[in-house]
């Protein structure tokens, strides 16, 4: 048998072999600087306009180009990672997976965009593979990706040219400072902190209305970062240097009380650790402490956390005989339970990376927003115009119908047809068409006056849209509007408490063992603060507000004693004047940012708020308390061997809305409803009765009205202040009007009774989101804490008032 033979094909005259020769420190420089480039501006670094690094934005327009919205079902994870792959992302398909799942884990965001449904793991364990998840769009990604069919950013050509994707997404809200971000890119990297929808957009309607404020005008609305896990930030002075430079770290705390976790054995329960630690790490570095015997007086750990249902609970029992607070003070100091984060707000702008501060990150995003908005009116403007000029030739043709018919009829083809109708009705060549193409059962259902009325709503439409075009103002106010409703929609409270010095010491020194039973007296401030100072000196009256929180009530006490904490539950909660920090009192007013926050040392239920301090003595004057039922109780002083009683018998329902001691036997106790109704009487009208008593009606409510304050006025030398809002309104996102008239201008009425209107609701106005009545001087905060101004005294008891600058949270009085 022959073999074959293959030879090789002769070379091809038209090739030459040309090399080159390149220098090869040249050629690492030009390829490094290319990958560099591709990595900062394509994979790590978000876009200070929708705070998204572009995997981020290819899955979510993905997703909505797929039709994975909030409406729907979901869909395999591994489908949305395939699409974004193939057709905007080339590269690994785990890269686009973990940022699918980043965005759904609300531990990570604030906010999350993507609406997850499986296994998407926790901090200490990863997610399942994507073929087993599932995902769609949360709303808030519904809101990012709204307007994209309107014309309202560019579009570029994909990676292999056959699609185009977005450079930008409209972006209803500021992602980047809502959300934060991560990433490590070359040369440069970037880390900013979440914050609070509502304190976000607060601060951009105030830049709205004054684009030159400064730093802390803006602070006034956004204090600090609001973390998804919670937990305090330890000093305030990071905060603000990030804020000024785009530059600047913080200390994260971890929220843990002391309780009693065994009849016999006190514990440490830690309810919020610091953002991105998990337990079991925290877990592991308390083991290896004790192991290495760093760490001594720790009896067990246990992680009872429950994310599904309960959150963060990670139990550690102390031994007999240690110190749970010196205890305390070591695992801040030797574990993660104390964090740093440090803030480095670099993002792109322009296409160039920029390290912002909060001022530029602001501005950058509202100047998105004007141009997103100005686009989609010119497009809607423009769709409305096209079909302005439809409606006009077809009333044309309506008016001499049998003649378009006749004229269609009696045409060789369509173009003849086309020029006969626009010689015969002076139409253009787009009228015409659209005749023409338009079925005659469509021609003939058609009526002059639908017509005429259509007409008139698309001109009244056109000049609206123009009016907006042409007016910047108008255009920045519907900017702010649609922020607003954003809020509303997706604002939740804040999460994260801001102490500007510590309620604890961090150095790991032992707790000293004996404190002199000196007088003091305790303060609870507006945010659920509790501390206490160093005498029994009165607190000063006004003076300069430059401190952090208003004292919402106060007792004298002794350092080794008890007081009483009186709840909205109706109960009477014990707690230990030795377990509150002492805070410095300035000549102004009591500094309470290193107070400690109520939630570490007593267990109140989820919807159990702090209203009041008592003094556990039998000697005490009794309390007198206030419904929202409006029903009124006065109770004698009993002084019970628990950590907690209850003091009245509340309705199914009903709830306590103010408690006061009654020091003084010549004061009023005050009642106000949410329909602005005040009524007070002299506290002798009220019986006192014991702790099983239910009360005795104290102001007759209007149907649906409910009592939104009480407390105890001296006759004299007293204010009442009102903020009247929308019922409507989500909770911290209405300002309100704020009124305060002087308490004499009220006269007394029976109790039982409906007492006098205290504010004259405006348009827009149908409820008192706030009331307060109580001696002068009047000090408002807002829920951050900030000083808010209020308005001078105004005598009409039943005015309207004036425009607050931010929404007020409470409103209390250093004599209080």
């Amino acid at each position: 048998m022959a073999r074959s033979s293959r030879t090789a094909p002769p070379p091809d005259d038209d090739f030459v072999e040309r090399i080159l020769d390149v220098d090869v420190s040249s050629e690492m420089q030009t390829s490094f600087l290319e990958y560099a480039y591709s990595v900062i501006y394509s994979r790590a670094l978000p876009d200070a306009r929708d705070g998204l690094k572009p995997v981020q934005r290819r899955i979510l327009y993905s997703m909505n180009e797929m039709g994975v919205r909030p409406d729907r079902a979901h869909v395999k994870c591994a489908r949305v990672v395939g699409q974004v792959m193939g057709l905007y992302h080339p590269h690994g398909d785990t890269a686009i997976y973990d940022a699918l799942v980043r965005t759904a884990q609300p531990w990570t965001m604030r906010l999350p965009l993507v609406d997850g449904h499986g296994n998407f793991g926790s901090l200490d364990s990863g997610p399942a593979a994507m073929r087993y998840t599932e995902c769609r769009m949360a709303t808030a990604a519904a809101a990012m990706t709204d307007g994209l069919d309107s014309d309202t950013v560019d579009f570029k050509p994909n990676y292999d040219g056959k699609d185009v994707e977005p450079t930008v997404l409209p972006a209803a809200f500021p992602n980047l400072l809502v959300n934060g971000a991560s990433g490590i890119a070359v040369g440069m990297a970037t880390n900013c902190a979440p914050h609070n929808l509502v304190e976000v957009v607060q601060a951009l309607r105030h830049l709205i209305r004054h684009p030159e404020a400064d730093l802390d005008a803006l602070m006034r609305f956004i204090p600090g970062p609001d973390l998804p896990s919670g937990g305090k930030i330890i000093g305030l002075d990071g905060i603000r240097d990030a804020y000024r430079t785009g530059k600047g770290s913080f200390r994260i705390r971890a929220t843990a009380r002391i309780e009693q976790v065994h009849p016999r054995r006190k514990g440490i329960v830690v309810t919020e650790l610091p953002y991105m630690v998990g337990p079991e790490r925290v877990i592991e570095q308390i083991k290896t402490l004790v192991t290495a015997r760093k760490l001594q007086g720790i009896a067990d750990v246990k992680d009872l956390t429950d994310l599904s249902t309960n959150g963060t609970r990670l139990v550690i029992e102390v031994k007999n005989g240690f110190n749970p607070e010196a205890l305390l003070e070591q695992l801040y100091k030797l574990t993660k339970m104390e964090d740093n984060f440090a803030i480095n707000a670099v993002a792109l702008v322009e296409g160039q990376p920029r390290t912002l501060s909060l001022h530029d990150l602001l501005t950058v995003f509202l100047e998105h927003r004007y141009e997103v908005t100005r686009r989609r009116t010119a497009f809607a403007r423009r769709k409305a115009e096209e079909r302005l000029h439809l409606v006009q030739g077809l009333i044309l043709a309506i008016l001499d119908i049998d003649d378009v018919i006749a004229i269609i009829r009696g045409s060789d083809d369509t173009a003849a047809a086309r020029a006969r109708l626009r010689e015969a009705f002076d139409l253009s060549e787009l009228q015409a068409n659209y005749i023409l193409e338009m079925p005659l059962r469509r021609l003939t259902r058609f009526s002059t006056l639908e017509l005429e009325t259509e007409r008139d709503a698309l001109t009244a439409e056109i000049a609206e849209l123009s009016a907006i075009l042409d007016d910047a103002d108008r255009l920045r106010s519907l900017v702010g509007d649609e922020l607003a409703a954003i809020a509303k929609a997706h604002g939740t409270p804040r999460r994260t408490i801001l102490l500007a010095a510590s309620g604890v010491a961090t150095t790991a020194t032992a707790a000293p063992l004996e404190v002199a039973d000196d007088p003091c007296r305790v303060l609870l401030s507006s945010t659920g603060l509790l501390a206490r100072t160093a005498d029994a000196e009165p607190l000063p009256e006004g003076g300069d507000r430059t401190n952090h929180d208003v004292v919402a009530s106060t007792v004298l006490a002794t350092a080794r004693g008890d007081v009483g904490l009186v709840t909205s539950a109706g109960r009477v909660v014990r707690v230990n004047v030795l377990d509150l920090p002492t805070v410095p009192t300035t000549a102004s007013a009591p500094n309470l940012q290193g107070g400690t926050h109520v939630s570490e040392l007593v267990t109140l239920e989820p919807d159990e708020q702090p209203l009041a301090l008592t003094t556990l003595s039998p000697d005490s004057p009794g309390l007198a308390l206030g419904t929202a039922g409006g029903v009124v109780k006065r109770v004698n002083a009993e002084v019970l061997a628990k950590d907690a009683w209850e003091v009245i018998r509340l309705e199914p329902g009903d709830r306590v809305v103010g408690a006061v001691e009654l020091r003084s036997p010549d004061v009023e106790l005050v009642l106000i409803s949410s329909d602005a109704q005040l009524l007070h009487f002299p506290a002798a009208a009220v019986r006192p009765q014991g702790r099983a008593g239910g009360g005795m009606a104290g102001i007759k409510l209007a149907a649906g009205a409910r009592a939104v304050f009480f407390g105890a006025v001296p006759s004299a030398d007293a204010l009442v202040v009102t903020v009247a809002g929308s019922s409507a309104a989500l909770p911290g996102t209405d300002a309100g009007a704020v009124k305060v008239t002087p308490f004499s201008e009220y006269p007394a009425k029976g109790r039982a009774t409906g007492g006098v209107r205290c504010h004259r609701f405006l348009r827009g106005e149908d409820t008192l989101l706030l009331a307060w009545a109580g001696p002068a001087p009047a000090l408002a905060a807002a829920a951050s804490g900030a000083p808010v101004e209020l308005p001078p005294a105004d005598g009409r008891r039943d005015g309207s008032g004036a425009p607050s600058a931010q929404p007020i949270a409470a409103v209390a009085s250093p004599r209080t």
